[in-house]
């Protein structure tokens, strides 16, 4: 094989995990950021992503918002795998590794397209929307998480973060609970 052929894993652009040292991250993505552009690999990196959400915090009695990272210690990091774009990743200040990697000069295991899409989904960062076919007041199943199987009644849908509120029956009583559109289905009843 020509050392100018690319590989397939060598020519897609996938998301990987970086470890850092934890509540460093935003300095090793502004870090990485100015690498791109000093060493010329910007079509081999392209989005870098510390996984961050808004939480409301009670300071001297009044509500503050702050960012929540949601994976402290990591960044995630959207690239072509070639050789000169893992060496500047791996050598980047800050940077302890990638996850995935077995070491020995092993490349990383990329992250499922599946497991990068919710993290973006939860983050508002996603472009993908998800179509549904049900609406408020429509009968749901969860098919997820802590609430798989329960069968719920849809109360709110936000559209934006991809995320409905399910009236589901706990202990006797109507509990909302904020559901991934990914993780529900419009129950069908046949007569």
């Amino acid at each position: 094989m020509s050392k100018y052929i690319k590989s397939q894993e060598e020519s897609e652009k996938r998301w990987y995990v970086v470890n850092t040292y934890a509540g460093h991250e935003n300095r090793v993505k502004d870090n990485l950021e100015k690498r791109v552009e000093t060493m010329g690999i910007q079509d081999y990196l392209f989005r870098i992503l510390v996984a961050e959400e808004p939480e409301i915090e009670i300071k001297n009695g009044k509500q503050v918002e702050k960012m929540k990272n949601l994976f402290p210690g990591y960044l995630f990091v959207e690239m072509i795998m070639t050789d000169d774009a893992w060496y500047v990743v791996r050598n980047t200040p800050g940077v302890t590794g990638f996850i995935g990697s077995s070491g020995g000069g092993a490349k990383p295991f990329p992250v499922s397209p599946d497991e990068i899409e919710s993290i973006l989904r939860r983050i508002g960062k996603s472009d993908k929307k998800i179509v549904v076919d049900f609406t408020i007041g429509d009968t749901v199943k969860i098919l997820a998480g802590p609430f798989a199987g329960m069968v719920g009644t849809v109360d709110n849908m936000n559209d934006q973060n991809q995320v409905a509120s399910v009236l589901t029956l706990l202990f006797g009583r109507e509990t909302p609970t904020d559901i991934s559109y990914n993780d529900l289905v419009k129950e069908t009843f046949d007569d």
